[in-house]
């Protein structure tokens, strides 16, 4: 809330939207709709006629193979296939909008910027001058069809569209999910953000904070940068393998990426833990085997409301990741624990598949 209090923008409308935590999770999870503000992550537009090929030489996607309005996910690997940023690439009509999320912004920014005196390569920081706003929920499509129209209703998952809003405004719009629950991404003009937040909220949208945000995507298995990976982690380690080709031409970091693809897997990849019960962690708890063996770490975790149990992200050794695994996780400080606690200080817990919750993004992909 204080973040989107901060935006000038959505200032006068903000605070007054905002109900208890409950509420907003159960907007989202229990069929209604969630209205997020995400301005925060970063957007820059990449144009020229030598953008493809700067591009595709400097992420782990094709972008080649990318259609005009659509969009792929992507990372941005160093020399040693270790991960600085992880993105979203649309084809626009006026080029590729690149976005990140806040902790990745200046480090991809200065990324991109060396390439713009090297040929027709041309890169513009829209943070400022853009806001994202998101609709999560069962209801989301209704939720757009109704305040924007329904050919944006009915964009599919890997598509855009482009629209103009009542006040003449456009608008780009693209399926994603950030909950697990079916969902809309809107990039606007910062000028038009009030009036779309406003629109959406009239509509019956229940604005989500931070707090209830960080339940839902941990709930939903999605990863943060800076929290749950950054550039100690391979690529691939970080469950990351849709923002992969494995059959493009060469890219930054390509050998080490495809020499782990190819050997079978890679040591140790995030996963979901699962606990027995509600436990407070602290980030970076360990996770050990059944004979206490350190297999492991844990990320992020919550309190899930639909399991009530606590959920976590973590890494996990290659050979304790089989769903089921039975393991335990640290609740102690201190590194490392005295052995006298450890096995009063252990909680019990198993491996478990992602997303914790299948929400109604799932449900519309299978149907």
């Amino acid at each position: 809330m204080t973040e989107l209090a901060q935006k000038s923008a959505l200032r006068t409308s903000a605070l007054k939207d905002y109900v208890e935590p409950a509420a907003q999770y159960a907007a989202v999870r229990d069929g209604g709709v969630g209205l997020i503000d995400l301005s925060s992550r970063g957007r820059f537009l990449v144009s020229g006629s030598e953008a493809v090929m700067f591009l595709n030489g400097l992420i782990t996607n094709d972008i080649k193979a990318l259609a005009k309005n659509s969009w792929m996910p992507a990372a941005f690997p160093n020399v040693q296939g270790r991960l600085l940023a992880l993105v979203r690439i649309i084809h626009r009509g006026d080029g590729f909008l690149i976005d990140t999320e806040s902790a990745t912004h200046d480090t991809l920014l200065k990324l991109l910027d060396r390439f713009t005196l090297a040929g027709d390569f041309r890169v513009a920081d829209l943070t400022e001058q853009t806001i994202m706003l998101s609709v999560q929920g069962k209801t989301a499509e209704e939720m757009v069809r109704a305040t924007i129209g329904d050919p944006e209703a009915k964009v599919e998952h890997r598509q855009m569209v482009n629209a103009k809003l009542a006040n003449g405004v456009e608008i780009t719009v693209i399926r994603a999910t950030h909950t697990a629950e079916d969902g809309f991404d809107l990039f606007v003009d910062a000028t038009a953000a009030e009036f779309l937040w406003n629109r959406l909220v009239a509509a019956g949208a229940r604005p989500i904070g931070s707090e209830t945000l960080e339940v839902l995507r941990i709930e939903a298995g999605i990863p943060r940068y800076g929290i749950d990976m950054d550039e100690t982690n391979v690529v691939t380690e970080a469950n990351l393998d849709d923002a992969v080709s494995f059959t493009k031409g060469c890219y930054v970091g390509q050998e080490i990426i495809a020499r782990i693809k190819y050997r079978g897997h890679v040591a140790k990849k995030l996963t979901g833990v699962i606990l027995e019960q509600e436990t407070r962690l602290e980030t970076g708890a360990r996770i050990l085997s059944q004979d206490e063996k350190d297999i492991g770490r844990i990320t992020s975790s919550v309190f899930s409301p639909r399991l009530k149990r606590t959920v976590a992200l973590g890494y996990v050794k290659y050979d304790y990741l089989a769903l089921g695994t039975e393991v335990k996780v640290t609740t102690i400080s201190q590194n490392p624990p005295e052995a006298n606690d450890l096995a009063n200080r252990c909680a019990a817990a198993q491996v478990a598949e992602l997303p914790f919750v299948r929400g109604s993004w799932y449900s519309r992909a299978d149907g």
